[in-house]
């Protein structure tokens, strides 16, 4: 994975980047951003997650009185996103701008979050959020302000949403979080994806889904309704 050299006048700052749905996938990271670099895990608080009227995942900033934005309770998941952080370089930025649709489906924000770095040698970089975060700090988030209201995901996003859910939890992001609010709006499903290719009777559908969601998690094209 790439780097820039801190030293080097004309290199641009590396953008660090918070993922919260299928950019969960590790895999899907490397095809999208391949210099990108996993650094740990991050939780911004304020924010709920839900699958907005696109089909996709969103994050809406929450009102709710009892919990100030940023004061979310260690094991409270109402008012919490988990997500997965990369060190993006410009290139892969660019890249990332295209597949999530900026301006027009999502717009760029930087916003405060807790941070947990991985560390290579520990469980393939898993970390423990259950322990304070080591630090605070501003990462760029796709956001979209203007589709909050809650509706079902597209069929080849439950596929990817499944393979970053399980990434996420190998990396540390609590079950009980996945269970309580990603589970409301992507249900589970069994196996790789590509593994049941051409696999038994009644896999067409399944093949032809998995198909979409590899396309689409190399390159987004927004599915016409």
């Amino acid at each position: 994975m790439g780097s820039t050299s801190p030293l080097s006048p004309s290199s641009k700052p590396l953008t660090i980047y918070f993922g919260y749905g299928s950019n969960l996938w590790l895999h899907q990271m490397q095809l999208r951003c391949p210099t990108s670099t996993y650094l740990g895990l991050a939780r911004l608080d304020g924010y709920k997650w839900i699958i907005n009227d696109r089909g996709y995942a969103n994050i809406v900033e929450t009102k709710d009185e009892e919990n100030e934005v940023g004061t979310a309770a260690e094991d409270d998941y109402s008012n919490c996103v988990f997500g997965m952080v990369y060190s993006l370089q410009e290139r892969d930025e660019e890249r990332l701008d295209k597949n999530e649709g900026v301006p027009y489906c999502y717009t760029k924000e930087d916003l405060e979050c807790k941070f947990w770095p991985s560390h290579p040698k520990v469980k393939d970089g898993w970390v423990d959020v259950s322990q304070p975060a080591k630090r605070e700090r501003k990462m760029l988030v796709y956001i979209d302000r203007q589709r909050v209201e809650v509706d079902r995901p597209k069929k080849e996003y439950i596929l990817r949403m499944n393979m970053g859910i399980k990434d996420a939890v190998k990396m540390g992001v609590p079950k009980q979080y996945v269970e309580g609010v990603m589970r409301r709006f992507i249900p589970e499903m069994e196996g790789e994806v590509g593994e049941n290719k051409g696999k038994g009777e009644g896999k067409g559908n399944r093949c032809s889904v998995e198909v979409l969601a590899m396309k689409q998690a190399g390159s987004f094209e927004d599915e016409k309704e």
